[in-house]
């Protein structure tokens, strides 16, 4: 078993002597600043999407709505949890999360959508999806072994991500488009 590189004696000390920096020690590897930036960027991504979500489950109507509603009700409850998820991060890591609903927009990924159709809101969903797939996966690359636990998240949500653009899919493919009702 290889040794490890600083004794066990130094780790204790330094843990001792910079308690207050919470879970960042000195094997952190990765720019603690940038790291928050993209968790508070990620975090507004998940505040619009749930938000887009929300509108799109109240306004659906037509005759295939209520399925398709129901999908989007529950997508914006997984939202919000992945929103929770990095707010909580960003704190264990000294941040300050980032709810300011003036700039919410513009430091998403995905943009917000009122689409009164039925076809066009499951469209945007798909397309905020997949935005959030390609952004989530460069990060969670990014991160690399820097932090891994900050990685493990974007990893755990992007998998949900993936399920609703598959979700999203699913239901494109099954509305039929010249339907009255629709």
């Amino acid at each position: 078993m290889a040794e490890f590189l600083t004794d066990i004696r130094t780790i204790r000390d330094r843990a001792r002597n910079e308690i207050g920096k919470g879970p960042v020690t000195d094997a952190y590897g990765a720019d603690l600043g940038r790291v928050v930036q993209v968790l508070n960027e990620a975090l507004a991504t998940e505040i619009v999407c749930t938000l887009r979500y929300k509108r799109h489950y109240y306004t659906a109507t037509g005759l295939y709505s209520e399925p398709v509603a129901a999908e989007f009700l529950q997508h914006s409850q997984e939202e919000e949890q992945h929103a929770d998820m990095l707010a909580e991060r960003i704190v264990q890591l000294g941040g300050e999360p980032d709810f300011n609903p003036d700039t919410l927009t513009r430091r998403a990924h995905a943009e917000y959508d009122a689409s009164a159709d039925l076809l066009e809101m499951i469209k945007e969903d798909l397309v905020a999806e997949r935005v959030a797939i390609a952004a989530y996966t460069e990060i969670a690359q990014w991160i690399g072994s820097g932090d891994p636990t900050t990685r493990r998240i974007f990893e755990q949500i992007l998998a949900q991500e993936e399920e609703h653009a598959d979700d999203m899919r699913t239901l494109l493919e099954r509305i039929p488009r010249d339907r009255p009702g629709v």
